[in-house]
């Protein structure tokens, strides 16, 4: 099993005491700022993943486990969530603090993230308590809060000169993601649809929701309109909606992600940037 080692900060010491854990040497393996280390043929155990996943957070060093070295050209798209995965925002939840209504949006968000409330659910009570809202908070969100996450730009510099497809699939609106879209060059987008009435939020979403389900099934979609097996994805996310999508995907990325996601992700990226899929690739 080989072992990635990556960490904003840490000293080299850190690294060493890792690589001990596993009883090999941490080969250096840094590039452009980011800070890894590769431990090949790890005498892999769930005793020593344990060991080694506790003793990395504890130290924020980022950690992955790969049976193979799957290199990034061997994958054709990669599929993000938006909120919190691609950008550091819930939009909805900055969306209702132009309402006074953050606490209860962001507690209704978090339950969601968590997995311990349906996400059709969620969604429909957060934006009903938008209703009356004057649409400019749209643009006021997008203007002054929206920020792209650390390495988010390194990293789909590479992917596109990998020649990957790029997908963002969320259960955010088509205000922001269309606008994502276009920014970054992205090839194809899918979200929620906001209904606006003379102006203001009317509290509903129009058409389908964009789910768990719909979020699995637009990656299938992508998938065979180019061609290619789910399996020939990567797909990131950081909430329970996204483990649906991430389950068919041939490498699963848990950005900053809630444990239950992080469980159940091939990879876990709690520190680094976006941009820390690129040494797991290399």
């Amino acid at each position: 099993m080989n072992l990635i080692l990556q960490s904003l900060n840490a000293e080299r010491g850190a690294i060493d005491r890792i690589a001990n854990l596993a009883g090999v040497a941490a080969v250096d393996i840094s590039n452009g700022g980011r800070h890894a280390w590769r431990c090949d043929g790890v005498d892999y155990s769930e005793s020593l993943k344990t060991l080694i996943d506790a003793a990395c957070y504890g130290a924020r060093i980022d950690c992955a486990w790969l049976p193979a070295a799957p290199k990034l050209g061997d994958f054709k798209l990669l599929a993000m969530d938006m909120d919190s995965t691609l950008i550091t925002i819930e939009c909805i939840d900055e969306i209702a603090d132009m309402q006074g209504l953050k606490p209860q949006v962001s507690a209704i968000t978090e339950a969601a993230m968590r997995g311990e409330l349906e996400f059709n659910e969620s969604l429909t009570r957060r934006v009903a308590l938008l209703q009356g809202l004057d649409a400019t908070a749209l643009q006021r969100v997008l203007d002054e809060r929206l920020q792209l996450s650390p390495g988010a730009e390194t990293m789909l510099t590479a992917v596109k000169a990998a020649g990957l497809k790029t997908l963002l699939v969320s259960g955010g609106f088509t205000f922001f993601t269309d606008h994502m879209k276009a920014a970054l060059g992205l090839d194809y987008a899918h979200s929620n649809v906001l209904e606006i009435v003379d102006g203001k939020l009317t509290g509903k979403v129009l058409g389908g929701i964009v789910n768990a389900e719909e979020k699995k099934l637009t990656v299938e979609r992508v998938c065979a309109g180019l061609n290619i097996a789910p399996s020939q994805a990567i797909v990131m996310g950081d909430g329970a909606n996204d483990l649906a999508m991430m389950k068919i995907a041939g490498l699963s990325v848990a950005f900053r992600a809630k444990p239950v996601v992080r469980a159940q992700a091939s990879v876990a990226l709690n520190f680094v940037g976006l941009d820390g899929i690129l040494p797991i690739l290399a």
